[in-house]
C-alpha cells in the first residue's frame, strides 16, 4: 500500500516547501557573493602562488641543463629531480624513462601527476622543459583552484556565504598548501583530486535530497521513489580515481566516499517518511553506488597508464614480463599480468622503504609541524642584491611548514567533529571520516621514509572544520547579540591570527631574502625546525 510522509495533502504547495527546505535547506545571503567572495580570495591566492613562481630557478636550453639532472638539482627544487624529468619523458614518450640512461623507467607512483605537470609545460609552450615557470604552472593552477573549491564546499556544507569564505581564507594561508602549489611535486595534485571529489560527493548529497524531497509529496511505495542517475557521484568516483592515479594513497578515499554516500542515502530516504530505507537503498542504490565510485574509479587508474601499455619494453619497465610465462591466470591479458607485477614491485618498494633522510618525519608529528622539510637553501652576503646586513649575512630559504595556527587547531577541531557527530550533525562525518581514513594508515607506520608534506589532503577538512566551528561559535540567528558578538570577536581573532602568522613565515616560504640573525633566526621556533638537526 502507497504511504506518504506528510500531514497535509501530497498535492500541498506548502507541504513540499516544507520538505524541501528540511531537506536541503536554503543558502543565506546573496547568491552573486556566494561567488564574488571565494574568487576574490582565490585571484589573492593565485597572485601569492604566482608571484615569483621561478624562484628559485632559471632558464636552459634543455631540462639538464636547468636542472642538472645527472649531476644534482640546482633549480630544481628537492623531488623536482624526479618530477620534471619524468614529465618530460611522457611528454615526449608517453612513458617515464630512467633518469641516467633514457631506458625503462622503475618509477613508484601513478602517472597522473607527472601529466599534468607536463600539461602545464605544453600550456606555456616549453616543450623542452627548459623554465621553472613551466614545470610549476599546473601546481599553481590547481593549488589556486582548491582555493575556490574549498571556500564553495564549505559554503554548501554551512549555507553561508561567510563561512565559506573563512574556509577558503585558511585554506588559503596554510604555508604547507602555499609551498606545495609553488613546486612540480605529486601531492599538490593529489590534494586537488581529494578537494574535487569531495566537493562532488557533498554536491552528490544536495541533489539526491532536492529529489526525494520533490517526489516526497506524491504517494509511494514502501521502498520510496527512485533517485535516477546521479551524476555527481560518478564524477566522485571519476575524481578519486585521479587521486589514486596520483598518489596510492588516494585509495582510501573510494570506500569512505562510498560509505558516506550510501548513509547519506538512508537519512534522505528515511526523511521523506520511506519505510524501508536500509533496504531500499540496498536494492536500488547499491549497485550504483559501487559502479560510478568503484568501476570508475578503476577505469580512471587503468587509462592513466595507457602510455604504460601503447609503449614497447624499450621505454616501459615490465611491459613484457609477462609474456611467455605461465600463470594459472593465462585468460588474463599478458599486458593486464604484466602491469599487476609491476605494481607488485611497487608496493614492495614502498612497504620497504626505510632509508634515513635527515628531514623525515613520523606521521606522528605531522599535525605538530614537528620537521618541515627545508626544499631550498643559499646564505648571500653583502654585496648580493637584497642584503644588507653587516657580516652575519642573509638568508633565503623555501620551509614546507605548515602554518602553526592551522595544524595545531587540527586535532582539537576534529574532536570537536566527533562531539557534533554525536549532535547528529551530518557535517561532523563528511569531515571527520575522510580526515581519519587518509592519516590513521601513516600513524600504523614507524619505521617507513615519511615527510611532513603526506599531510597535505588532510587540509581540506581541517579548514572547512574550522570554519564550521567558528559558525558554531558565533551560534544561529536566534541566538543573543551577546552570544554572536562574542563568537564573531572570537572567530574573527582567530582568522586574524591565521593571516599574520602565514605573512610572518612567508619569507622563509618563498626564498625571500632576511637577515640571518633577526629573520632566519627568529622563525627558527623550534629545534627541530633547524636545518642541521636532522630526525
Amino acid at each position: 500500500m502507497a504511504v506518504t510522509s506528510l500531514d497535509v495533502p501530497p498535492t500541498s504547495p506548502s507541504a513540499s516547501r516544507a520538505i524541501r527546505d528540511r531537506l536541503v535547506p536554503p543558502f543565506l545571503g546573496s547568491r552573486l557573493w556566494g561567488w564574488l567572495g571565494p574568487l576574490a580570495i582565490t585571484i589573492v591566492a593565485g597572485y601569492l602562488r604566482f608571484n615569483r613562481l621561478t624562484v628559485p630557478g632559471g632558464t636552459g636550453p634543455t631540462l639538464d641543463a636547468v636542472c642538472k639532472v645527472k649531476g644534482g638539482p640546482t633549480a630544481c627544487v628537492f623531488d623536482e629531480v624526479y618530477y620534471t624529468h619524468d614529465a618530460w619523458s611522457l611528454y615526449h614518450h608517453g612513458v617515464e624513462l630512467n633518469l641516467t640512461n633514457n631506458g625503462a623507467g622503475y618509477i613508484v607512483h601513478p602517472p597522473l601527476g607527472k601529466w599534468m605537470i607536463a600539461l602545464g609545460e605544453w600550456i606555456v609552450g616549453d616543450p623542452n622543459f627548459t623554465s621553472t615557470f613551466g614545470w610549476r604552472f599546473m601546481s599553481a593552477i590547481v593549488g589556486t583552484l582548491a582555493v575556490l573549491i574549498v571556500a564553495r564546499t564549505a559554503r554548501r556544507m554551512t549555507r553561508s556565504n561567510m563561512l565559506g569564505c573563512v574556509a577558503g581564507l585558511i585554506f588559503s594561508l596554510d604555508g604547507l598548501e602555499y609551498v606545495q602549489s609553488r613546486v612540480a611535486m605529486l601531492d599538490i595534485f593529489l590534494m586537488f583530486w581529494v578537494v574535487v571529489a569531495f566537493a562532488c560527493l557533498i554536491l552528490d548529497r544536495d541533489q539526491v535530497r532536492a529529489r526525494l524531497a520533490d517526489r516526497a509529496t506524491t504517494t509511494f511505495g514502501p521502498y520510496g521513489p527512485r533517485i535516477g542517475m546521479r551524476w555527481w557521484l560518478l564524477a566522485c568516483g571519476a575524481a578519486s580515481g585521479a587521486a589514486v592515479a596520483t598518489k596510492w594513497d588516494g585509495a582510501a578515499l573510494i570506500p569512505t566516499f562510498a560509505f558516506l554516500a550510501f548513509i547519506w542515502t538512508i537519512g534522505a530516504k528515511r526523511a521523506i517518511g520511506v519505510k524501508k530505507p536500509f533496504m531500499s537503498t540496498l536494492r536500488r542504490d547499491l549497485v550504483p553506488t559501487a559502479a560510478w565510485m568503484v568501476i570508475v574509479s578503476i577505469g580512471v587508474y587503468i587509462a592513466s597508464w595507457t602510455g604504460w601499455f601503447l609503449n614497447g619494453p624499450k621505454y616501459a619497465y615490465d611491459r613484457e614480463w609477462a609474456n611467455g610465462r605461465h600463470s594459472d591466470f593465462s585468460f588474463i591479458p599478458e599486458s593486464v599480468r604484466s602491469l599487476w607485477h609491476y605494481h607488485w614491485e611497487i608496493y614492495e618498494f614502498h612497504k620497504h622503504l626505510s632509508s634515513y633522510h635527515s628531514y623525515r618525519e613520523n606521521a606522528w608529528g605531522w599535525l605538530f609541524d614537528a620537521r618541515p622539510v627545508l626544499y631550498y637553501s643559499a646564505y648571500p652576503h653583502p654585496p648580493v642584491s637584497g642584503c644588507h646586513t653587516g657580516g652575519l649575512g642573509c638568508a633565503r630559504v623555501i620551509y614546507n611548514l605548515g602554518t602553526p595556527a592551522i595544524w595545531w587547531a587540527a586535532i582539537p577541531v576534529m574532536c570537536f567533529m566527533a562531539y557534533i557527530i554525536c549532535k547528529r550533525d551530518w557535517r561532523g562525518t563528511a569531515l571527520l571520516v575522510p580526515f581519519l581514513m587518509l592519516y590513521l594508515p601513516w600513524l600504523l607506520q614507524f619505521k617507513r621514509t615519511m615527510f611532513s608534506f603526506y599531510a597535505l589532503p588532510l587540509l581540506p577538512f581541517i579548514s572547512i572544520a574550522l570554519a564550521l566551528t567558528i559558525g558554531y561559535l558565533i551560534g544561529p540567528a536566534s541566538a543573543s547579540f551577546a552570544r554572536r558578538r562574542a563568537g564573531t570577536i572570537a572567530g574573527g581573532t582567530y582568522v586574524l591570527i591565521v593571516v599574520v602568522m602565514f605573512f610572518y613565515f612567508w619569507p622563509i616560504l618563498s626564498a625571500r631574502t632576511v637577515p640571518y640573525v633577526g629573520g632566519w633566526v627568529d622563525r627558527m621556533w623550534f629545534h627541530s625546525w633547524i636545518e642541521q638537526n636532522g630526525s
